[in-house]
């Protein structure tokens, strides 16, 4: 027990900085006709990596523009073949748009587990830290027979299984994550998710929305409480030390700044949102981070990152 420190995370990211970026990347996709896209996010990654240190080493983001392009084109073909059929559906009319419909929904479920393996699988292969590699070792069939058996839960519950489907797939995606040969454990549950939900929502109508906050405060602090980093008998935990006032400073000033600038401050927000998940995680725990041991292998297949984009899917689920 004596040997347990604190860590220290940090973000050093700022909003002038990444506005230029953003800047001169929007210029070059209009000028690309989007074509530059790829490279865009390279960039915007590459910048907001470098400027996350933990142990004041910064995390370093490997991938490229070129293996984000390739993703890119595989992701814009598939996308376009799905909505052309649904268009020629669509114009035939009768039967067929019901059909199109259907076939349209069950393929959007179906590569919904696809796609966050494929993006978790070359983001944490392209992310290292004091030159050791993530990686994510989850299984590829296993992640969809689950994903699927819940989503069938939650229609025949109405909805409310949703819960435990959020749960299950954070829990299985984070605690498949490695940094080296140490490995992430996720411990959140769908019933505690459930009622941390269900006590958010009333109160929020209640109090007419200003509890929403503290459902903001109370919702990070169960992703991050939960979360622990095991490397054989030793660990990592991470505590977050927000309150509501804290998320309602953050949020409202966010909302001001987006408001006020007709949606230039983005990159403020951004930054401020990523100073503020870094300021308030306290990491603590024994593992000795000289001690891992490089395990993860390469992997450069960008599909599944660049059609998280096509079909908005958050990163961090």
């Amino acid at each position: 027990m004596e040997n347990r420190k604190d860590y220290l995370l940090a973000f050093y990211g700022k909003g002038i900085d990444l506005f230029r970026i953003q800047v001169v990347n929007l210029i070059l996709s209009i000028i690309t006709i989007g074509l530059y896209y790829p490279w865009a996010k390279a960039r915007k990654l590459v910048y907001l990596y470098s400027q996350t240190t933990f142990e004041q080493q910064p995390f370093v983001f490997t991938g490229t523009g070129k293996e984000m392009f390739r993703g890119f084109i595989k992701a814009f073909l598939f996308v376009a073949l799905l909505y052309a059929a649904l268009f020629v559906c669509v114009y035939y009319g009768g039967p067929f748009v019901q059909i199109a419909l259907l076939l349209v929904y069950l393929i959007f479920l179906a590569i919904v587990p696809l796609v966050l393996h494929g993006s978790y699988r070359y983001r944490m292969a392209k992310t290292s830290w004091g030159g050791i590699r993530f990686g994510y070792t989850g299984n590829r069939s296993e992640l969809v027979k689950n994903f699927l058996r819940d989503v069938f839960l939650t229609i025949i519950t109405f909805g409310i299984y949703g819960a435990w489907l959020s749960m299950n797939l954070r829990r299985y995606m984070l605690s498949h994550i490695k940094v080296g040969n140490a490995g992430f454990v996720y411990k959140g549950n769908g019933g505690d998710y459930f009622i941390l939900n269900l006590k958010g929502y009333f109160l929020t109508i209640i109090t007419l929305g200003i509890y929403i906050f503290w459902w903001k405060k109370e919702l990070f602090e169960y992703f991050v409480n939960h979360l622990q980093l095991e490397h054989g008998d030793k660990a990592v935990t991470f505590k977050s030390t927000a309150t509501g006032g804290d998320f309602a400073a953050l949020l409202i000033v966010n909302f001001l700044l987006l408001l006020i600038t007709l949606g230039f401050g983005y990159s403020w927000v951004v930054t401020r949102t990523l100073t503020f998940i870094a300021a308030h995680i306290r990491i603590e725990g024994d593992i000795v981070f000289d001690e891992l041991l490089q395990s993860q292998e390469n992997y450069s297949d960008a599909t599944g990152e660049d059609m998280s984009d096509f079909f908005d899917f958050g990163f961090v689920i």
